[in-house]
C-alpha cells in the first residue's frame, strides 16, 4: 500500500512537470508572437508625405464636389426666379438661361430681351420676317450657320443661341456699350451707323425699354 503511494505520487509529480513545460512552451510562443505582430510601423518622411498627399487630394476633391452642387444650386434657384418672374414654363426659363450663359450674354438681359423681342412666344413672326424667340432675321441667321431654313429657325435652342450670339458680337462691336448694342439688334447696325456718322442720336427707346432697372 505504502509503494502503491509512492508510484501514484510520482505520475502526479510527472504531470505536473509535464503541465509546466507545456504551459512554457505556449507562453514561449505568445511572447515571441507578441513581440514579432506588435511593434509598429516605423513612421518616416516618405510614409508622412504619402499620407499627407492622399488627404490633399481627397479634400481637394470634396472642395470640386462642393463646388459643382453650389452651382448647381444656383442655377435652379435662377431658373425658379426667372420661371415665377415671367410667368414662363420652367423648361423654357432654363433653355434661355443656360444657352445664354454659353453664349456669352448675361441671363438677365437675355430675358428681357427675349419679353421684348416676342413675348416668350416661339411661333411670333414680324411683318419683316423676323422669327421666333429673339425674333431675328433668317438673313442675320444665316450668317453664322450657312444653308439655315426657316424651319429650324423655329427651332428653340437654335433661335435662341443664334439671337443670343448676335448680341454678344454686336456687344464686342460697340465695345460694350449696351445701349448701342441693342439699337443696333433693333434697328439694325448699318441703320445705327449711318445715324451716328450724320451726327444723329439712334435712340428710339428699344434700348431704354429694355436697361430700365437692369443691372449689368
Amino acid at each position: 500500500m505504502q509503494n502503491l503511494t509512492q508510484r501514484q505520487r510520482l505520475t502526479v509529480q510527472g504531470a505536473f512537470v509535464l503541465v509546466g513545460s507545456l504551459i512554457a512552451s505556449c507562453m514561449g510562443g505568445w511572447t515571441h508572437r507578441a513581440t514579432a505582430d506588435d511593434q509598429p510601423v516605423p513612421v518616416t518622411a516618405p510614409v508622412l508625405l504619402g499620407e499627407r498627399r492622399g488627404l490633399s487630394q481627397s479634400l481637394e476633391a470634396t472642395r470640386g464636389e462642393l463646388a459643382v452642387a453650389r452651382l448647381q444650386l444656383e442655377r435652379a434657384n435662377a431658373i425658379i426666379d426667372y420661371s415665377i418672374h415671367y410667368g414662363i414654363a420652367a423648361d423654357l426659363a432654363a433653355a434661355i438661361y443656360d444657352i445664354a450663359l454659353s453664349e456669352g450674354v448675361e441671363p438677365g438681359l437675355a430675358f428681357r430681351l427675349v419679353k421684348t423681342e416676342s413675348g416668350f412666344n416661339g411661333t411670333a413672326k414680324s411683318k419683316v420676317g423676323a422669327i421666333g424667340y429673339t425674333q431675328i432675321l433668317p438673313s442675320t441667321a444665316r450668317l453664322y450657320e450657312p444653308g439655315l431654313s426657316t424651319k429650324q429657325l423655329f427651332e428653340r435652342a437654335t433661335d435662341l443661341r443664334l439671337g443670343f450670339r448676335y448680341l454678344r458680337d454686336l456687344l464686342e462691336r460697340y465695345d460694350g456699350n449696351l445701349s448701342l448694342a441693342l439699337l443696333a439688334y433693333n434697328r439694325g447696325p448699318g441703320k445705327v451707323q449711318a445715324l451716328l456718322d450724320a451726327g444723329r442720336d439712334p435712340q428710339n427707346g428699344y434700348s431704354i425699354a429694355i436697361m430700365r432697372g437692369y443691372t449689368r
